[in-house]
Formats: C-alpha cells, structure tokens, sequence
C-alpha cells in the first residue's frame, strides 16, 4: 500500500525525499501545497524538480484517500463518500457559510459508530475501526479544495471521544498555522456523553467548543434511542457543569427532534428542568430522515413550538435547520447505500481532490481488514 504523504511525519517525509532524490526543504513544499492549497498532483507542484515528481510516484501519494462518490444539494452542501486505501468508505460533508462565507465541515472519526443511535444511519452497518490522524486531516484537504473553509464540526460517522488521540492529532495539524491554519474556536467536537472525554477536552489548551448529544429529556427515552447509552442524564449534566468550571467554554446540548417521540411541549419543560442551573444551551436539531427509519421529521410548527417551550423556561435554544437534505446529507447514509450497491443516492464525480470513482476492492484481498464487532456502533453524530 502506497503511503500517503500525510501519514508521515515532517522528518519521517524528509528522509522519504531525500531518498527519493530531493531536498528536506521539498518534504515542506509538499505539505504545504497539499494543506494549503490542497493539490494532491505532485505534477502541479511546481517547485518540484521533474525528476523528484517521478520517483516521488513510485513510492508515496499525495492522499491515501479518494472521492468515490459526491452528492450535491440545491443549498450548496456537498456530501463526498471517500475510500480510504484499506477499501472502507467514510463520509464528510461540507456546508456554505451564510450569505457566501466559508463553510463547515463535518468530519468522520471512525469507519462505522458503535452508539447505535436507532435514529443515525451511521452505526447500520457496526464499527469497523478508528481513523488514523491523517484521514481526519485528508477529508478536510478534500473539503477544502471545493473552497474555502472557516469552520471544522467533528460531528460525522463515529464517537470521537473513542477515539481521542487521533482527533487531537488531526485538529493539531488543522489549527497549526503550518498546517490548515483554522481558529481552533471554530471547531467542535460532538460526543454522545463519555464523561471521561469529556474531562480530557476540559483540560486540553486549545479552546475547542463541546457539544453533548442528548436527545431526549429522561433516561428510559434516551436508552431508547441510544441502547448503548450508559450515562444517565443528570451524570451527563454533572460532567457538562464540570466542563465549564474547568475549561470557562459553554458547552451545547444536542437534540434530535423526532416527531412524536421527543418534540412535545411537556418534554421540552423536563429538559428545561433537567438543565436549568447549567451555563450552555441547547441546539435543536429537526430528524434528517434515512430510508426505512420508523421515525419522522416534526414539522416547522412543532419545531417552534418546542423552542419557545424551552426558552420561555430559561433555557438559550437556537434551531440548526438541516442542509443538504437533496444530498443524503444525514451521517451515514451515503456509506450505507454504496455497502448495499445501491448506486441512486450518489453520482460519482472529480469532487475534492481525486478524479476517478475508486472500484470497491476485494474485502479478501490483502489490506482490507474483515470488520470487527459489527453490532454495536459508535455514537450519535448530528444528522
């Protein structure tokens, strides 16, 4: 398997170089053309002598990770299905900013969830395994190169408070001047409610924001919805109140708005009560439906109605209006219908950076690992 220039540490890619026939100071022109200018063709980078760029082919690629498949909402969100060089897919989506800003993206952090959710297609198929750093990193290149971005939501398929380490490292090299170069203020970082992680992003230095998926204002609702939830609620707050003493960052509660199931008025005042003393507020989130889920979008109405419940209670309650709706935008849903062969949902294209549809390889051929406990899943990214 060729190695992605990303995968490799600065000193680590300057020996590669210079084995290849180059100069240290070229391993930084590379980095640089791919984190900044997020160009994944040594050809284009053109302070690179011919005869590097040729030996540089035989040994290394600019991305290990490929666009397999790209959907496009009439709101300008893009959704790419990216195949990373194991063969398994992951998912990013990138958001406009209002009135032609830069936009969000939302990131995965792991190939598959092991939350769960009965609402989130993310965890359909089970958890396969973690994301190295540099595939955090790369769906960011990727998501760059279709314009700029100014804010980074690791809200995608997987739990990242499961995989810590690896989402620190990744936002390191995106908030590094050197690197992405992004505020790490505009980044953050959703969690179902693993009050250790929880713990340790209250610690870190960066002031990256939190957000704590919810979803429902009791704790036999919530198992419900998330059966791998084991932290009750009041824990959950506990750990949220703690946050803040520690970090002084407000942390946002996350709620997915099922109709029926969790948007009725009186719900809206026991989740006010449930949270009335902590400093955060909570993001509503209307249900981004997935094909064949028993639950429903609320309507706008409904959607109203329980924010207003919860402000007239105290509670700072803001709506994020699902985009990209046209684009199977809800995590997950695009990996599923590539795993089932079902090719409607996505178009192939030259979204990001790479240009061909990569082929699905042989799940028995060497570097494809078989997955590994399929079902439980990882965690209730935002749909």
């Amino acid at each position: 398997m060729t190695r992605g220039i990303l995968a490799l540490e600065p000193a680590a890619l300057a020996r590669a170089v210079v084995e290849a026939g180059g100069r240290p100071f070229h391993a930084a022109s590379i980095r640089r053309w791919i984190l900044e200018r997020s160009v994944a063709d040594f050809a284009r980078m053109t302070d690179l002598p011919r005869a590097l760029v040729a030996a540089l082919r035989d040994s290394l690629a600019p991305l290990e990770s490929q666009v397999a498949a790209r959907t496009d909402a009439p709101d300008g969100t893009t959704k790419l299905l990216l195949r990373l060089a194991d063969g398994h897919t992951i998912e990013t989506v990138r958001m406009p900013g209002a009135k032609g800003g830069s936009a969000t993206v939302c990131v995965s952090t792991q190939v598959g969830c092991a939350v769960a959710c009965r609402f989130c297609a993310s965890g359909l198929a089970g958890i396969v395994r973690n994301l190295a750093p540099h595939e955090i990193v790369e769906q960011l290149v990727h998501a760059r190169a279709l314009g700029p971005v100014g804010r980074i939501v690791v809200m995608g398929i997987g739990e990242p408070t499961l995989n810590l380490d690896a989402v620190l490292a990744a936002l390191d090299v995106a908030t590094d001047p050197a690197g992405l170069g992004l505020s790490a203020r505009k980044v953050t970082i959703s969690t179902v409610g693993v009050p250790a992680g929880i713990a340790r992003l209250a610690e870190i230095e960066k002031p990256f924001n939190l957000a704590i998926s919810l979803h429902a204002p009791d704790d036999a609702l919530r198992r419900e919805l998330i059966p791998t939830a084991k932290v009750g609620i009041d824990d959950l707050v506990a750990a949220a109140r703690a946050y803040f003493e520690r970090s002084h960052r407000e942390p946002t509660f996350e709620y997915v708005l099922l109709r029926g199931v969790n948007d009725r008025p009186e719900q809206a005042r026991e989740l006010a009560r449930r949270l009335r003393g902590v400093r955060g507020g909570v993001n509503l989130i209307p249900y981004n439906p997935i094909p064949g889920s028993p639950y429903e979008r609320p309507d706008d109405e409904r959607v109203r109605a329980f924010r207003d419940a919860l402000r007239r209670a105290g509670v700072v309650a803001t709506v994020r209006w699902s985009k990209g709706l046209e684009a199977e935008a809800a995590c997950g849903q695009l990996r599923i219908a590539e795993r089932s062969g079902d090719p409607s949902p996505a178009r192939p294209g030259s979204a990001g950076i790479a240009a061909p549809v990569v082929p699905p390889r042989d799940p028995a051929s060497p570097g494809s690992p078989p997955p590994q406990g399929s079902a439980a899943a990882s965690r209730a990214p935002a749909p």
